[in-house]
């Protein structure tokens, strides 16, 4: 569990909440709570402000940010709690019948140019996990540059492409000639606030026209 989601939990609990009432305030799933109790998801800052809000405590404290001891013992725990599930064999019938409500989304490196393999996800009206069908990706971690988001090299990133910045997003941008996974907050007047941490958090102001903002992440899927 991650310091977000057990002073989240802790909150709701002392609140007397269910996961299914606080995601109905919070305009969420239950199911996207249970995954950011247990670690599974990363929450920006706005959504934790509106938690705090809702459950009548100071959640000021928390930040998304680890120490790699923290990291390798919430790892070793989702590694318990999450056992591999065994393969089901399919023959061709199958998965033709499947084919229109399934999308194998592609895995990509972050030039976005070589596919290192396909995730099978759901298809609801014409999206995968409520965004476009083709603009959804899996982005294989490259570096431990963003470690301190729970980012670590081999991991993939749930994103989909996008062409504009959302405050206290992450993201994949194209910085001086580079491919970089970023944390981004909008400074106003038309600087933006690039934020990574490997260990010891980095910042970095740029103009927004010296970026081009690729695809938002959404999640993170532990690789063990």
């Amino acid at each position: 569990m991650s310091r977000v989601g057990e002073k989240i939990k802790e909150a709701r609990l002392k609140a007397g909440m269910t996961q299914k009432a606080l995601g109905k305030k919070l305009g969420v799933a239950e199911k996207f709570i249970n995954e950011v109790e247990n670690g599974r998801k990363i929450v920006q800052e706005s959504f934790i402000e509106k938690a705090a809000k809702i459950l009548n405590t100071d959640l000021n404290d928390v930040s998304m940010v680890v120490t790699d001891e923290a990291l390798m013992e919430e790892r070793k725990s989702y590694a318990e709690s999450n056992k591999k599930p065994t393969k089901i064999e399919t023959n061709d019938i199958w998965d033709n019948a499947f084919s229109t409500v399934l999308k194998n989304v592609p895995i990509y490196d972050y030039n976005l140019k070589n596919i290192l393999g396909k995730i099978e996800l759901p298809i609801h009206s014409n999206k995968v996990e409520g965004y476009p069908q083709d603009k959804v990706m899996y982005l294989q971690i490259q570096d431990n540059e963003m470690s301190g988001f729970r980012m670590m090299e081999g991991d993939l990133a749930f994103a989909h492409l996008v062409k504009e910045v959302s405050n206290n997003g992450i993201f994949l941008v194209d910085y001086k000639g580079k491919r970089k996974i970023r944390q981004i907050k909008s400074l106003g007047n038309s600087k933006l606030l690039l934020v990574s941490n490997g260990g010891a958090l980095m910042t970095e102001t740029v103009e927004s026209k010296e970026i081009a903002v690729i695809a938002k992440i959404e999640r993170i899927e532990i690789r063990l």
